[in-house]
């Protein structure tokens, strides 16, 4: 895939409060494990593979296992995720599908017994910037870098 545009180089003030969310999620309280993994959710379920670089190998510099992160995509079958985080990743995925979900009692109640009313606000906020992220990436054909190149098949 070839990248579509550059939103730094084109559009840079666009990204301004997209950043100043950043900077004030990173703030916010909530554990940054838990944004690093709400974040790889979201962006596996939206297919973003350049998010899915930069969070992933975020959440592995900072000490996160490489179990936790494989098994990610079926984190309601592993008892490696916390009632909280299990409760973070639910919400994630409701509201990454709000359009089919649109964000169920069952889920936002199970916040409640895991997050403060402000902590649920600041993990909706995270949620709404990864997709806005997401789909930014994704529309643009955002790149990855390339580590290593990729294997050649098996003769």
């Amino acid at each position: 895939m070839t990248q579509r545009l550059n939103p730094q180089t084109v559009a840079p003030k666009m990204l301004e409060p997209l950043l100043a969310l950043e900077t004030y999620l990173a703030a916010s309280g909530l554990e940054h494990s838990l944004m690093l993994l709400v974040k790889t959710r979201a962006s596996q379920i939206n297919g973003c593979a350049y998010c899915l670089h930069m969070h992933t190998s975020d959440a592995l510099a900072e000490g996160e296992t490489a179990a936790r992160l494989f098994l990610l995509d079926a984190w309601q079958e592993s008892k490696l995720f916390t009632p909280r985080e299990q409760a973070a990743l639910a919400w994630t995925e409701a509201l990454t599908h709000v359009s089919q979900t649109h964000a169920p009692v069952a889920d936002y109640e199970a916040l409640k017994a895991h997050f403060s009313d402000t902590e649920i606000v600041n993990l909706t906020a995270l949620i709404a910037s990864i997709n806005s992220w997401n789909r930014i990436s994704i529309g643009l054909r955002s790149q990855h870098p390339h580590d290593r190149p990729a294997r050649k098949a098996a003769a």
